[in-house]
């Protein structure tokens, strides 16, 4: 199969569609218009930079490189859920601990398993699926912990005042918050290949790999991501929801 190479010309014309979105922001009067080019400016820049940056590691093929590489994508992607925590204490270095304990579980298993080898090729990508995909359930999860926090506070008041400990006041919440938080990686699940044929899949097949193989991929990819997002949103939300009492187990807010 002859392999394809996208050409400057090529990203010029595709920057078309760019511009379709713009025009109808201002048409529509959306006001997203300096949003879409400040976001299109700042994915070209950090994707370049990213992209010499991974074209230097993997010259190097060295481990130590390739592990600071996935602390720097998990550190990211900590700062990122971070932003949806409110009113949640040390949310940075809760998001850090558990996205990268459930970042470095799932490459551990994936290296045992012979599924991928330790080489900066093969980590690395799949290291940024992975946190970015525990990123937006910790996000989710914060979400879910602020705002039924809120919604049941009387509720809660009135169950400690009862005698329940903070666990069992917060158990529904826990338990909700959690499952509203792996409901889209679920969804996406339930609807690959039907609806959807993702990135790595459509990519492998793209550079004309075997359909079925890519498949297997696509397989192993979805088990990762569904592994990843419940070990780290159970993760965050039991470090998390402890931060809406104080010392004396009353509500903070």
């Amino acid at each position: 199969m002859s392999q394809h190479n996208i050409t400057n010309s090529s990203l010029v014309m595709a920057l078309v569609l760019v511009l379709i979105a713009v025009l109808i922001s201002q048409k529509e009067k959306l006001g997203l218009s300096k949003d879409i080019i400040w976001s299109v400016c700042r994915a070209i820049v950090q994707l370049v930079v990213v992209g010499y940056v991974l074209k230097s590691i993997f010259d190097v093929n060295n481990d130590g490189l390739t592990v600071l590489m996935v602390l720097f994508i998990c550190v990211n992607a900590a700062a990122n859920a971070r932003k949806r925590s409110r009113n949640i204490d040390h949310a940075f270095v809760i998001s850090f601990v558990a996205i990268t304990s459930g970042t470095a579980l799932t490459l551990v298993i994936l290296v045992l398993s012979g599924a991928i080898e330790f080489m900066p090729m093969q980590v690395i990508p799949i290291s940024g699926m992975i946190a970015g995909n525990a990123m937006v359930a910790v996000g989710l999860c914060y979400s879910n912990l602020n705002q039924r926090f809120a919604d049941n506070r009387q509720k809660i008041l009135e169950m400690l005042s009862l005698g329940a400990s903070v666990k069992l006041a917060s158990a529904s919440l826990i338990r909700e918050s959690i499952r509203a938080a792996m409901i889209p990686t679920v969804d996406a699940a339930k609807t690959v290949g039907l609806v959807s044929l993702p990135g790595m899949m459509s990519g492998l097949i793209f550079a004309g790999i075997d359909p079925v193989k890519a498949i297997k991929y696509q397989i192993m990819v979805t088990f990762m991501l569904i592994g990843t997002a419940s070990l780290s949103t159970i993760i965050a939300v039991y470090l998390a929801y402890r931060r809406f009492y104080n010392d004396r187990a009353q509500l903070r807010f």
